[in-house]
């Protein structure tokens, strides 16, 4: 799921919902909607996202572990 991606990909980084909706200049609720998929990603905003994690919309696209070495101890 784009979504499960993008999140693991935010938290590989140690970026927040706060940040990543501050710098998409949105509320963090209405950030945390998009990445629980109640509120659907635009075209626009993936590229927006992805430019914010230093990605290439193929990274997140087509992901199906995004991220193998996550260690997941450190989510909070």
């Amino acid at each position: 799921m784009i979504t499960n991606a993008i999140r693991l990909h935010r938290l590989s980084k140690n970026y927040t919902q706060e940040y990543m909706a501050f710098r998409l200049g949105i509320s963090q609720k209405a950030y945390s909607k998009l990445e629980a998929g109640i509120t659907k990603l635009t075209v626009e905003r993936l590229l927006e996202i992805a430019s914010i994690l230093e990605l290439n919309t193929d990274a997140i696209l087509n992901s199906s572990d995004p991220i193998k070495s996550y260690d997941s101890e450190h989510v909070i």
